[in-house]
Order: structure tokens, then C-alpha cells, then sequence
């Protein structure tokens, strides 16, 4: 069954654009809804990209180094500051277990901060096969207010240490990470044309969803199609009824135990999903007719293109296999259109 791409779209526009100067307000008023201004709106200044710094490209490639490493297995040396121990633990409290105070193969990093104050630091210098014992104190503010300000004793086995071996940035690993780079200096380039166009999307997506916000809190739908708020709504609990039927549950269980509401405010949030979409959908069409925006086959596929990008599709038919045309059109529809908005918006400083 194709989706329904609309509303798993909403606010997801994928074209470029540019900001314009200043234009003359407009707005319009149909049968079924009024938009007290959509050309040039009113929007909060978004700040232009910073340059990036040959800092800002080493922080990123020292991430992608992170995310390379390895971790090897220690032998022959004591446990050090960024290690990872594996421990049994048994905590006591005046002489007694504790409930959540013990564990065994505890996989724990040295410096985390994950236990209380000194823990960690007392597994320090210790070898594999040695047990310790270490008496610390619960801080005053701890969550669990039974322990709060208590000593304790903590019985320690060290059973495992192992470190992360980050890779060393050269010509080789380069060659591992990059499809375009063979040298460390290519890769330094090619890392920040990277995040130069990181920063230049999430302005554009900014700015995009500052005006997109502007124009719908402008309007006013007088009269919403009820027979395709019905479609909608019906498969919206159809999908929630499948998964309810897969976790063995009427679907009013369904919602109480795994969404924590009631069926009354479940339905009234459908509801609302079901007439945002809708909204959308109906301000865009409108603002298209009154401007006489009317995409070309070569623009639609153009968009089509960027949506099977953006959601991982190997090519444009494999995207409409997946969802109907028809709904991709309208998506598309609204990039083009909110590419005429942002054009024709107004930053205002300071707003």
C-alpha cells in the first residue's frame, strides 16, 4: 500500500532559495480561507552562517575520528583515567545490600561520572583479578532520597579493562572515510565546503520555517473538506489499529498504556494532525492560484528528485512505488510556493 506522503512531509521543503527586498504586503480571502498577508511577511532577522575555521573543521574531523575508534582489550597494566573496567560490584549500606546497588560484567568508563564521587577514581591503579573494597557517601541531593547523605561500602572486582585506539589522521584513513579525498590536506577542504553547506541548509531551513509559520498563523480556514478530513483521520487509526493489533490490544488499551491518554484526547489529536495537514495543503493551492504559480514537469521532477534524496529512496520511481504521485505533487507544489514566499518575505531586526 503506497503512504500517505503528505502529512509525514509537513514542514519539509527541499529547494533552495533566495531573500529578496522589501514588497508589497498581500494577502487574499476565498470561500474557504482567508490569509490576511502572505507576501511580504514579516519575519524575525535569521543570522546569516558564520565563517568556518580551520578550528570549527578540526573539531569535525576529530568526531569523525572518535567515531572510527576502536576498542582493543588491556593486559599487563593497571586501569587508567578513560578506560573502560569491567566490574562486580556490591554496594552495602550499614552492613546491608541495597536494592540497585550491585551488578556483575559492568562495563564501566573511567572519568564518565556515571557513579557517585569517587567511585571511579578508586578503580584507578587497579590490576584484572584484584577486589577492593571502598567506602564513599551518597551526595545529600541524591535522586533516591533512601540512600541521601548515606555511607556505603562498595566490594569492587576488576575483570576486564579496555581501551579506545582512535585512529591517527593520515593519508590512509582519509582514504577510508572519503569517496573524493586521497590526502589529509584534500580532505581538510572537503570537510569544510561540508559544514560551509551545513550551515548555509540550516539557514535556509530556518528561514524557511520562520515564513512557512508566519503565513499559516495568518490564516483562517473558514471551511475544511469533510470528506477528506474523514480519509485522513480513517487512515490514521487504521495505522494505529495495526499496532495495537501487533502489541495483542484493543486499540483503546492500545492508546491508554502505550501513549499514557484517552481515547477522547487521542481522537481530538488526530483530529487536529488530520486539519494542520489539510491547512497546509489548502493554503498552498490557494496562494498558487492567486499567483499563478504553475510548476513545469521539468520542476516537479526536479523536487521529486530532492524528496528521494532526502528520504533515502535509490531514485525517483523507487519513490513513487512507495507513495502516490499525486501526493508528491502536492508536496513539490508546496516547496515551489514556499520558495516564492521566502523571495518575497521581510526580515525585520529585532522583531
Amino acid at each position: 500500500m503506497k503512504k500517505r506522503f503528505v502529512v509525514m512531509l509537513t514542514g519539509v521543503f527541499a529547494a533552495s532559495m533566495l531573500l529578496s527586498g522589501c514588497e508589497a504586503s498581500k494577502g487574499l480571502d476565498t470561500e474557504k480561507l482567508t490569509i490576511t498577508q502572505y507576501k511580504g511577511v514579516e519575519v524575525d532577522e535569521v543570522d546569516k552562517p558564520e565563517d568556518i575555521t580551520e578550528e570549527d573543521v578540526d573539531q569535525a574531523i576529530e568526531a569523525t575520528l572518535q567515531t572510527n575508534a576502536t576498542t582493543e582489550e588491556v593486559t599487563g597494566r593497571a586501569v587508567e583515567s578513560g578506560d573502560t573496567a569491567t566490574i562486580d560490584f556490591t554496594g552495602k549500606i550499614d552492613g546491608v545490600e541495597f536494592e540497585g546497588g550491585s551488578s556483575t560484567d559492568y562495563p564501566l568508563e573511567i572519568g564518565s561520572g556515571s557513579f557517585i564521587e569517587g567511585f571511579e577514581d578508586s578503580i584507578i591503579g587497579h590490576n584484572i583479578g584484584e577486589t577492593f573494597d571502598w567506602n564513599g557517601k551518597f551526595p545529600d541531593d541524591y535522586s533516591n532520597t533512601d540512600y541521601a547523605g548515606k555511607d556505603v561500602t562498595f566490594t569492587i572486582t576488576v575483570k576486564g579493562i579496555s581501551e579506545q585506539k582512535v585512529p591517527e589522521l593520515n593519508d590512509d584513513f582519509v582514504k577510508t572515510v572519503s569517496e573524493e579525498s586521497k590526502t589529509v590536506a584534500e580532505y581538510k577542504k572537503e570537510m569544510k565546503k561540508q559544514l560551509e553547506e551545513e550551515a548555509q541548509t540550516n539557514y535556509e531551513d530556518t528561514l524557511r520555517s520562520e515564513v512557512w509559520t508566519a503565513v499559516l498563523e495568518n490564516t483562517e480556514v473558514k471551511k475544511y473538506p469533510k470528506d477528506e478530513v474523514k480519509e485522513m483521520s480513517d487512515s490514521l487509526m487504521e495505522q494505529y489499529q495495526t499496532m495495537a493489533e501487533y502489541y495483542e490490544q484493543d486499540l483503546e488499551d492500545f492508546i491508554q498504556t502505550q501513549m499514557g491518554m484517552s481515547m477522547e484526547d487521542f481522537e481530538s489529536q488526530v483530529d487536529e494532525a488530520v486539519k494542520s495537514s489539510i491547512k497546509q495543503s489548502m493554503v498552498t493551492e490557494a496562494i498558487a492560484k492567486q499567483e499563478k504559480i504553475e510548476p513545469t514537469k521539468k520542476e516537479y521532477n526536479k523536487e521529486y528528485k530532492e524528496l528521494a534524496a532526502a528520504y533515502n529512496y535509490a531514485d525517483v520511481d523507487a519513490l513513487k512505488e512507495a507513495v502516490d504521485e499525486e501526493d508528491l505533487k502536492e508536496v513539490a507544489l508546496n516547496n515551489i510556493v514556499l520558495d516564492w514566499l521566502v523571495d518575497n518575505c521581510i526580515q525585520v531586526a529585532g522583531k
